[in-house]
């Protein structure tokens, strides 16, 4: 299948420098009130396409579901990478979403030679990178990686809404819904909320991650 026009250019890039195992990374959840930050890292196969994978907040949950079926099964290497939300209040959500991108990398074989990140910000390993801005709509490689990261996260938030059903994780995914901050402000704070995120900041937040798409 052919892909959006220029979404694998910059792994053609890379391949025309000599690189060779290229992973695109991404990660879902630095908005919510709740729950962990977690990034994914995917190495693709050499001139991969797929004309549907593009940012995952762009799909619908099905979408996002099959995809990353397809992706689990085409991808070269994949690796995920979680922080919990204890770790996100001691080092700020910008450190925590680094380091769950660190660990993402860290968990792929084979290991990559070059990274396209989603963002502004580079990780700190000593492996060739690139940070993309708006990366999840320009990389075929970071836009599989998105929707990864944002089913890994979704599943995670469906577990927890089993163990704190008063929070209705699972329809919000600890983002900052009216439904959410109402029940916080009833039954309080539990173990996966971020005592660093206070509750108005949600106001602020772009409209996508008030609804938790």
């Amino acid at each position: 299948m052919r892909a959006a026009r220029g979404m694998n250019s910059f792994e053609s890039n890379a391949r025309e420098c000599g690189y060779g195992n290229i992973a695109g990374i991404d990660e879902a959840g630095r908005g919510p009130l709740a729950g962990p930050v977690v990034a994914a890292a995917v190495i693709l196969p050499p001139d991969y396409e797929h004309a549907e994978i593009r940012d995952s907040k762009k799909l619908s949950p099905r979408q996002r579901e099959r995809l990353s079926t397809v992706i689990q099964r085409e991808a070269v290497s994949i690796g995920i990478g979680v922080i919990e939300a204890p770790v996100i209040d001691a080092v700020n959500i910008l450190q925590a979403t680094l380091a769950a991108m660190k660990e993402a990398v860290l968990g792929l074989f084979p290991p990559p030679d070059y990274l396209l990140i989603d963002g502004l910000h580079r990780i700190s390993l000593a492996v060739p990178q690139e940070a993309i801005v708006r990366g999840d709509a320009r990389s075929v490689s970071i836009a599989a990686a998105s929707i990864v990261a944002k089913v890994s996260r979704d599943r995670i938030m469906e577990m927890y809404h089993r163990q704190f059903p008063q929070y209705n994780f699972l329809r919000n995914k600890g983002y900052g819904t009216l439904e959410h901050r109402e029940a916080i402000v009833k039954y309080g704070r539990c173990k996966i909320h971020r005592h660093s995120f206070r509750v108005a900041e949600i106001d602020y937040l772009p409209v996508n991650e008030k609804l938790g798409l």
